[in-house]
């Protein structure tokens, strides 16, 4: 598990590109009905990448950091702003535990209200689901949800998981202003494409980029599939309608 103590904006893109990279790659630990869709991320018009920490006895607290980029006109991402989030809980539960978080946006209405900054809470004005896993893009209709935000949670500790539900994400307006120099700047100028991208974030795009990429060729791959199948089922049913056949002269003579 990754840090959830709140740090500066270039070691949470480091870290976001770290926790990316988890999600999404075949190992070991991640079976490839385990990851995170290419087109998840390729087709979101938004996400949120965090690690928190979650402890309790009786009554729970919970705590992180992380960052939140928009998908901007054209493709591109926006400049990563700096996160935190920060919920309490009920219910007889006992423990530490320390959790990656990914959460994906789905829609432009969820990316606004990340923009406009102060305090969010989630599963408050839009719905909350988990997000579908594995890579087969063909079964992308079937998993398809109406909810405006998928989230994704790989945890460690005596808990069993982690709700989102009543967590309040939070604008770091002072990890913002460091990290771009600016005493006065606002998420929605982040998130809306009015700050540059940084350098410092290029893991974190190139990251981001290449699902992409992989989201497009996957999406060949299952348009060449289907047009096969289509040729086959012409071939199938073609033999069968002998309307428009023509007997050769040849067969003709023969069989008077």
């Amino acid at each position: 598990m990754n840090n959830p103590i709140p740090s500066n904006l270039k070691s949470e893109a480091k870290k976001a590109a770290k926790i990316l990279r988890e999600f999404t790659t075949i190992s070991s630990r991640n079976g490839p009905d385990k990851i995170i869709p290419p087109h998840v991320i390729a087709k979101a018009q938004g996400l949120a990448v965090l690690s928190v920490i979650k402890a309790g006895f009786l009554v729970t607290a919970r705590g992180g950091s992380g960052i939140v980029l928009a998908r901007l006109p054209g493709g591109r991402w926006s400049a990563p702003s700096a996160i935190g989030i920060a919920g309490l809980g009920g219910g007889f539960e006992i423990g530490i535990e320390v959790s990656d978080l990914v959460i994906i946006l789905n829609h432009e209405r969820a990316v606004k209200a990340f923009a406009k900054g102060g305090n969010l809470t989630l599963g408050g004005n839009f719905t909350v689901a988990v997000g579908p896993l594995g890579r087969n893009l063909e079964g992308d209709v079937a998993i398809r949800s109406s909810a405006a935000v998928y989230t994704y949670c790989k945890s460690r500790g005596l808990f069993a998981g982690i709700s989102l539900e009543g967590s309040g994400l939070i604008e770091r307006k002072d990890t913002n202003r460091k990290f771009y120099g600016q005493e006065d700047i606002r998420a929605y100028e982040i998130l809306f494409g009015e700050i540059p991208r940084p350098a410092l974030a290029e893991e974190l795009y190139e990251i981001l980029d290449s699902f992409t990429e992989k989201y497009e060729i996957e999406e060949q791959s299952v348009n060449m599939r289907k047009m096969a199948r289509e040729q086959r089922k012409v071939g199938l049913v073609c033999p069968l309608d002998c309307t428009n056949v023509k007997i050769p002269d040849k067969e003709m003579h023969s069989k008077q």
